[in-house]
């Protein structure tokens, strides 16, 4: 069976802000320079530190040490990375991989490394991997603390993450009310797989390797969808014989505080206004794809 894949960069796992400071302002040399002096201070854990170590946590509650795996792809060179590695070790994380690509593009060692997600700050790497087929997202920080649960909760957003952007297309050229019309028209047409389908599957697939009435991962679809139009998200989900355990269907209703209700650990959209005010709550990832990300 395969296992999954997880494929984080540096800034996304460490807080590197200082350093990309200095990286801007006084260029490479410098950047190395800092680095090296200062490879024995462990770096402080960044946006998707607690996510990381959610994840690798799972290998505990399934006695798997390899059901779940975690990949470092970093702009880094591995002289420069050696700080990330140590970084890596101080704060007690099982990763073992990594690609240090020298300042080059790390998505396209994704497929070699059988990657199922990459979670990124560097916008251009998350649209380069999306471009390739491969579910990415560009990690937003959150203002509040992370969850002391024991459990992983996901949200995903509906058009354009979950699913094609197929209707959102349909929304953006003719209006809401043609939209719905259209939607409830094409009830029993499944719509095609956006960039997140096989990451979900693959979550669905780990979930059932779970006994017992408590599952440590839960799944939610969290739409602007309403009735009549939320028949076909059901229905597609059914024909794709895929689950969450909760879906919300809010109308247009903004989004962030049913996310902090329901405890989401990470929250993937396609609208980066969306994202921004839902990183408030939570932790946000947003998925540059669809018509509402024109490149």
């Amino acid at each position: 069976m395969k296992k999954l894949t997880v494929a984080t960069s540096s800034a996304a796992l460490f807080d590197l802000e200082q350093s990309d400071r200095v990286y801007k302002e006084e260029g490479l040399e410098a950047y190395s320079k800092y680095q090296r002096a200062r490879e024995h201070e462990p770096l402080a854990p960044g946006r998707a530190f607690s996510l990381i170590k959610k994840l690798l946590n799972l290998n505990s509650l399934l006695e798997n040490p390899d059901r779940v795996e975690v990949i470092l792809l970093s702009r880094n060179t591995s002289d420069t990375g050696l700080r990330v590695f140590k970084s890596i070790e101080h704060h007690n994380l099982s990763i073992s991989r990594a690609a240090f690509s020298g300042g080059t593009k790390p998505h396209r060692y994704m497929a070699a490394f059988g990657v199922d997600l990459f979670l990124s700050t560097e916008r251009a790497d998350v649209v380069e991997a999306l471009e390739d087929g491969k579910a990415a997202a560009s990690i937003l920080s959150s203002s509040l603390p992370s969850s002391k649960r024991g459990d992983i909760r996901f949200a995903f957003d509906g058009d354009a993450v979950l699913f094609s952007d197929e209707a959102e297309e349909e929304y953006q050229k003719n209006g809401l009310e043609d939209f719905l019309s259209t939607e409830k028209k094409l009830a029993n047409v499944p719509l095609r797989g956006g960039p997140f389908r096989s990451f979900v599957e693959s979550l669905n697939q780990l979930k059932s390797e779970f006994i017992g009435d408590t599952n440590p991962i839960r799944t939610a679809l969290v739409t602007a969808r309403s009735s009549p139009a939320h028949e076909r998200v059901v229905k597609t989900l059914r024909s794709w014989g895929m689950s969450v355990d909760e879906s919300l269907f809010l109308g247009g209703m903004e989004k962030a505080a049913f996310l902090n209700s329901y405890g989401a650990d990470i929250f993937f959209d396609d609208q980066a206004e969306h994202c921004r005010i839902a990183s408030e709550t939570v932790l946000a990832g947003h998925v540059p794809s669809g018509v509402k990300n024109p490149t």
